[in-house]
């Protein structure tokens, strides 16, 4: 494998092959980190024509990025505290997802937001929201309109309509944010870089004061190989500091957790065509369509346990639910609650103590000859911190790197997109399949679509939903493990799938159908199958248990009773 090889198919062939490659020639740039920041800069790197390489320790987004949100918007927020930069930087960026790079996985979506004051409020909203209209270039989604109590519950007729004077309704863009990070993994390796999940770096490699590469280990495996690259990339997140240590030094700055859970009902529970934005006291709080279901979070607070595995509890459900009630005619129980997620933000450390006043801008620096790090900043600025992260690496690359061009670079799956949905109808016909499972495939893989209906030609059955989980077809299950790099049960139905919070049974009802059809791909013999199912089982009941505990410290325990998937993993033990 070299760095001009185009391989994203993602498969259990392709990940010897990269695990050879990491210990044969050196590499200009390493990334650490397996987040959308990190699967961005390796995208950044290998499209300057660097030869490039990412690692991550557990599986791709299965931290921050697949516990998001799902936004990709300027941050009303951020306009109110007057960071102008930082919104129409995020609103650029938007429009280019859209448009450009990726409108397969990025769809526009609307919100209404409850006036509450009879004056001063409307026209103080209209300001900001024609400021948000147009900062950053945006065209492709609909202008704010002002709405009239009457006029906001046709729309939400779930409303209390004692609960709000009128309303505006604006519009931003949402994304699944796991798959959306794989396609840019995925978009890098086709461009060069060698990718690969799974793989843990557990030492920095030094010569004098400076950083020369990496001792990574296979979790799945227990080899360890070492990785020579001119410069290092720290994209590791909540977990900056430990990298930090491991070079030998404090770093330039500091990265504080802060936890955010979002919980999923389903969408017949709130009667409403377009999401809703509620102010809090400490932040804001989303209704967000999701399907067939509503996405609602999120919360906003200090975390210092198990970062790996956050914990939701029910203070933090019951939080979620009282904001809620205070507008929706029928109040949300906690047995309308379907799934639950958890996630950490990476906020830059400042001297406030409220999570909700410290930086979401990010910051790069290279603290050490041969190491850059970034962290904080958005989900939906990605691209750019990637950019800014590369320019910095400049100083031990040298001044010939091209500049950045992954504004005017389609992520996999875009390409032809646009087409394809045009032929829905005769591509349904074609492969005897539903149109809307045809659009629902276009909504995932993009041009993509074609190599899995191409695989349900071959094998009929694969082109059936999945048992336990309609919402899905079994061809799906079978590409994750073939081209998408899943290898176990949680990353299939926590992330290349949405299973574990999209059903009741959150991924144990549909477990055992998907263990057993990558089981050929991935080598699993009956042991194995049947330890993948308890240990996904496990850990569902562990989350549960966790939700209904009052605080962090007995939710952060009882989810720690769970094994992990890839028990090898060191950032899986407990911090001392």
């Amino acid at each position: 494998m070299t760095a001009a090889t185009q391989d994203s198919t993602l498969g259990p062939e392709y990940r010897e092959r990269a695990w050879k490659a990491l210990g044969e020639a050196p590499f200009d740039v390493l990334v650490i980190g397996g987040g959308v920041t990190g699967a961005g800069v390796a995208l950044d790197a290998a499209t300057r024509g660097l030869r490039t390489a990412v690692v991550e320790q557990r599986d791709w987004a299965s931290g921050t990025s697949s516990r998001s949100s799902k936004l990709f918007h300027g941050g009303l927020r951020y306009l109110e505290q007057l960071n102008f930069s930082l919104v129409r930087e995020a609103l650029k960026e938007r429009e280019l997802m859209l448009t450009r790079i990726c409108p397969h996985l990025v769809k526009p979506v609307s919100f209404l937001y409850p006036l509450n004051h009879r004056i001063w409020e409307r026209p103080y909203m209209a300001a900001g929201l024609t400021m948000y209209d147009t900062m950053g270039g945006a065209r492709s989604v609909p202008g704010f309109k002002s709405l009239t109590r009457r006029g906001a519950l046709r729309l939400a007729p779930g409303l209390k309509p004692d609960a709000f004077v009128g309303a505006m309704r604006y519009y931003d863009a949402q994304a699944d944010d796991a798959r959306h990070t794989l396609a840019v993994v995925r978009t890098a390796a086709h461009y060069g870089a060698v990718v690969r999940n799974s793989t843990e770096v557990v030492a920095l490699l030094h010569e004098g004061d400076r950083i020369v590469g990496a001792t990574v280990r296979d979790v799945e495996t227990g080899q360890t190989t070492d990785i020579r690259a001119t410069v290092v990339i720290n994209c590791t997140g909540v977990w900056t500091d430990d990298m930090q240590h491991l070079a030998g030094g404090r770093g330039r700055f500091r990265v504080r957790a802060s936890k955010g859970v979002h919980i999923v009902v389903p969408r017949d529970r709130f009667a409403s065509e377009t999401g809703l934005i509620l102010r809090t006291e400490k932040s804001v709080l989303f209704f967000i369509p999701w399907g067939t279901r509503w996405i609602i979070g999120t919360t906003d607070t200090d975390w210092s346990l198990d970062r790996a595995h956050p914990a939701a509890t029910r203070a933090d459900i019951d939080y979620i639910l009282e904001h809620a009630n205070t507008v929706l005619r029928t109040p949300l129980t906690r047995d309308d609650v379907r799934g639950v997620y958890a996630g950490l933000r990476p906020l830059l450390a400042g001297e406030s103590e409220g999570t909700s006043s410290l930086s979401r801008e990010h910051a790069v620096a290279r603290p050490q000859p041969g190491l850059v790090s970034i962290a904080g900043g958005k989900y939906t600025t990605y691209r750019v911190m990637a950019a800014d992260a590369v320019d910095a690496a400049k100083a031990d690359l040298g001044s010939h790197v091209p500049p950045s061009v992954t504004e005017h670079v389609p992520l996999l799956g875009a390409d032809g997109y646009h087409a394809l949905v045009n032929q829905v109808p005769s591509l349904a016909r074609r492969y005897r399949v539903p149109e809307h499972r045809v659009l629902h495939l276009l909504n995932r893989y993009g041009s993509e679509t074609l190599e899995l209906l191409d695989l349900g030609r071959e094998t009929p059955d694969l082109l059936e939903p999945l048992e336990g989980a309609e919402d899905y077809l079994r061809v799906e299950i079978l590409y994750a493990a073939t081209h998408e790099g899943a290898l176990h049960l949680d990353d299939l139905l926590a992330r290349r799938t949405r299973m574990s919070i999209e059903y009741g049974h959150r991924g144990v009802g549909s477990a055992q159908a998907v263990a057993d059809l990558v089981a050929p791909v991935l080598g699993w013999d009956a042991e194995r199958i049947a330890e993948e199912v308890r240990s996904y089982t496990e850990r569902v009941a562990a989350e549960r248990a966790s939700q209904e505990l009052p605080d962090d410290e007995a939710a952060d325990a009882a989810r720690r009773e769970a094994p992990d998937s890839r028990p090898l993993v060191s950032a899986s033990k407990p911090r001392p």
